[in-house]
């Protein structure tokens, strides 16, 4: 059993290795078409992906740092809707996000056609919003929640007891924040911020639909419309090479996240209130934590809602009930088997890790944790390119029918992609359920069978649901992988969503838009209840990247 999860694990795992591949296998035509590349398109490639990057990573550190900051330290009217509301923009994917701002304030759109003939004014009023600065905004709007939640709960744990303490010693506000609060939270907040730009880096949606010449458009670019498997695979390579760069400064945040870590302080934390605000700084913290919520949820799903309301009033054969009634099917086909088969294989892989697994499986088991920080544009190309070698090799063996443009296919995407995140929710699970439990029943002769099936399945019910819902929306919400891989007739509403915004047809994209939307609304849900419970109780655990 352990060596079929071994194989598994490392089957998985292959996305990476056929990347990396590339680079083994090349010949001197390949290094040519690298050396073209480094002189016509990889400055642009590096320089705009690099702009994006760093201007999400600032913005997501002060939007997120801040209102995590206001909501954490200080009391003022409507802090306790904030503490939720600041998580909606989770359920909002940043090219939905993209798609609604660009019909709001398009040229052509009501907002600034009414706001001409109000004003008597010609011409635009602002810059396009498909540009670099307006993706920057939209990124920033869409994860600065990253920078948020980990902040908060570093802050929540010990940060009112030791500001009290300072303030007992003399220390004035604002030395208490500088000196105190901010280091504190440090850790945190450079946590999020690598996951966020992860997150920039494996977008392809804003990038494609906004034109920019980013790593992600460039691959699929090199790969679909120039035919060069080599050089998609090449560019594939120099992004992942940047993302474990982000990866490893995101876990050795995560590291030092622990020193923030304290039962009793969190235990007491009702002996300490947070300092109240009142007149022009509490109207400043309440417009802190409100226009991010408005700006990456509330306006976008009006709008939305709005586009809906204009395509069902002047459609002639209304809403395309029918064909989305497909879309939704294929959507939760795709996500209901992939949430199904990732619980599950990290269920196995857990339980077998939990009674001692050998040095293969906890080191396979790593390598397939490393398939959330892959972007689904590597993935692809990871997948497609060993499968153009080997059919190369046996023209006569059905590889490409079996893994392109198959369910298989898009399977082992998904899977080395989202296995991660049921992973960790299940050790999650497994790290509430005392030792004591199994070599209880090992002493009383139980089998390992017995021991999963009548004391660790019910225990783990809750965290494998979570596993499995937080795998379906992840999945559902996927676009580059989706949208290289799906099999014939299985457009998901991601997809649709796309094609329907790239042909210009933003009022029809609405539909699986805000479909899209209410889904990702549920694991946001759980989360704010989980910071409630803890917030009540004892502290949750700092979340980790794959929990989106």
């Amino acid at each position: 059993m352990r060596a079929l999860l071994t194989v598994v694990c490392l089957l998985l795992a292959l996305p990476v290795l056929g990347v990396l591949g590339a680079w083994l296998l090349a010949d001197a035509a390949a290094w040519e078409v690298l050396r073209h590349q480094a002189r016509t398109v990889l400055p642009d490639y590096a320089l705009q992906s690099a702009l994006l990057t760093l201007g999400v990573a600032l913005g997501v550190m002060l939007v997120g740092a801040g209102a995590a900051a206001a909501v954490s330290l200080f009391d003022f009217p409507g802090r306790r809707v904030f503490e939720w509301a600041l998580l909606l923009p989770l359920a909002m994917p940043a090219y939905v996000l993209a798609y609604a701002w660009t019909d709001a304030l398009q040229y052509s759109s009501p907002l600034q056609e009414g706001l001409r003939r109000l004003l008597g004014l010609r011409g635009a009023l602002w810059p396009d919003v498909r540009s670099l600065w307006g993706a920057v905004l939209l990124f920033v709007l869409c994860l600065y929640p990253y920078v948020y939640l980990l902040a908060r709960t570093a802050l929540g744990e010990r940060a009112v007891q030791l500001l009290e303490a300072a303030r007992l010693l003399g220390a004035g506000p604002r030395r208490r924040i500088l000196e105190v609060a901010l280091p504190l939270a440090r850790p945190a907040i450079m946590a999020g911020v690598a996951l966020a730009m992860m997150e920039t880096l494996a977008d392809y949606g804003v990038s494609a639909y906004f034109g920019l010449a980013t790593f992600s458009a460039g691959i699929f670019k090199a790969w679909l419309v120039m035919n060069d498997g080599i050089a998609a695979a090449q560019l594939a390579a120099v992004l992942l090479v940047v993302v474990a760069l982000l990866l490893a400064a995101e876990r050795a945040a995560q590291r030092r996240l622990r020193f923030a870590a304290s039962r009793s302080g969190a235990a007491h934390a009702a002996d300490a209130r947070p300092l109240p605000l009142q007149g022009a700084a509490a109207l400043l913290a309440f417009a802190l934590c409100a226009l991010p919520v408005l700006l990456g949820f509330v306006l976008p799903v009006a709008w939305l809602a709005w586009m809906l309301w204009q395509e069902a009033h002047n459609a002639e054969l209304g809403l395309p009930l029918a064909r989305f009634a497909q879309w939704s099917w294929a959507t939760l086909r795709l996500s209901g088997l992939a949430a199904l088969l990732a619980s599950s294989l990290a269920l196995a892989v857990a339980f077998s890790l939990r009674r001692g697994a050998g040095r293969p499986l906890q080191l396979a088991s790593r390598a397939l944790s490393l398939g959330y920080a892959m972007p689904g544009a590597v993935l692809a190309v990871g997948i497609l390119l060993p499968v153009g070698w080997l059919q190369q090799r046996w023209p006569d063996a059905p590889v490409a029918a079996i893994a392109t443009g198959t369910l298989t296919g898009l399977m082992l995407a998904y899977l080395s992609r989202f296995s991660s995140v049921a992973l960790q929710s299940i050790d999650a699970g497994y790290a509430r359920l005392p030792a004591s439990v199994d070599e209880t029943a090992r002493m009383l002769g139980v089998g390992a069978w017995r021991v999963f099936a009548r004391l660790h399945a019910p225990l783990l019910r809750r965290s494998a649901l979570a596993a499995a819902l937080l795998v379906f929306v992840d999945t559902m919400k996927e676009l580059p992988a989706t949208l290289v891989l799906r099999p014939f007739g299985s457009d998901t509403l991601a997809v649709v969503a796309f094609n329907f915004a790239r042909d210009e047809r933003l009022g029809e994209a609405a539909l699986p838009s805000l479909a899209i939307v209410a889904v990702g609304l549920i694991p946001v849900i759980m989360l704010s209840r989980a910071l409630r419970s803890s917030a009540d109780g004892a502290p949750a655990a700092a979340p980790t990247g794959t929990e989106r």
